[in-house]
């Protein structure tokens, strides 16, 4: 796919030409900035929920019972289309849409520049808080969009050439140069393509037009085993978004990432420049 899929990545008017029954939209953010404006109808959903939050790995997915928790309180139905959005350009909105894929449900899309884009195409936002419509749900846990250590490790050792490591984290965090776990640098051979890469900033964060192109010349390829991580899973967020939307089949998060790998004794790290 040379193009992201349109069914998935949605511009306000294709938004605005859904059918308003069983789409739920929902700002994934602060409830700070939520109570500033978000789009009208939209449903806060805060970083927090989404994380396990414990120390060093913060960003590993959540205990089932919280997700649990979580799906309930957004009155999840099979039918439900959900429709993310953030206003930082796809990293949070990502985060939750992978969490969609975790649980098995795949009827989801990406308000394409969130926020931005929306107010930009002159459209009203609010302050009025909306409620979800609670109902119970039971869900289950698909480990395939999911990247564990030991799965890298593994691969590693084995001198595994299909997988691709996409480190989303900024170039100074990649060599070295700027600590944010016991230990700094990368994952041996990782691809550094920091995520702020993919938003076009004369398009109010949308993602760049020649992604697929993009992608490729880096050695992001649809037919290698792609993994992205950044510090937590926030970042890469966007990352697996991108390649998710433009049908990479292969596709996993590692959702520990470097505050997991870096804090470990036990993982190799390579520092510099060179993957």
């Amino acid at each position: 796919m040379t193009r992201p899929d349109p069914d998935r990545l949605l511009t306000p008017e294709a938004f605005d030409a859904l059918p308003a029954d069983h789409v739920l939209l929902v700002d994934v953010g602060t409830p700070e900035r939520y109570a500033e404006a978000h789009i009208p109808g939209a449903v806060l959903v805060t970083p927090a929920e989404l994380m396990d939050g414990r120390p060093p790995a913060s960003g590993r997915l959540p205990e089932k019972a919280r997700l649990t928790e979580l799906f309930s309180r957004l009155g999840l139905r099979p039918q439900t289309k959900v429709v993310a959005y953030d206003d930082e350009g796809g990293g949070w909105a990502g985060r939750l849409l992978w969490t969609l894929d975790v649980i098995g449900h795949d009827n989801w899309a990406y308000l394409d520049g969130g926020i931005h884009a929306w107010q930009a195409s002159g459209r009203p936002l609010e302050q009025t808080p909306n409620e979800p419509n609670p109902r119970p749900v039971s869900i289950s846990i698909d480990h395939e969009p999911i990247a564990e250590a030991e799965d890298i490790l593994a691969a590693l050792a084995a001198g595994d050439a299909d997988l691709v490591v996409w480190d989303a984290r900024s170039p100074a965090e990649y060599r070295g140069e700027r600590p944010a776990a016991a230990r700094s640098g990368h994952i041996p051979g990782a691809i550094n393509l920091d995520w702020l890469e993919l938003m076009d900033r004369e398009r109010q964060l949308r993602l760049r037009e020649d992604l697929a192109t993009f992608l490729e010349e880096r050695g992001i390829t649809p037919d290698r085993q792609i993994v992205t991580h950044c510090q937590t899973h926030h970042r890469s967020g966007l990352t697996w978004l991108a390649a998710r939307l433009l049908g990479y089949p292969r596709l996993k998060a590692y959702h520990g990432s470097w505050s997991e790998w870096g804090n470990r004794s036990d993982t190799p790290i390579q520092a510099g420049s060179e993957p």
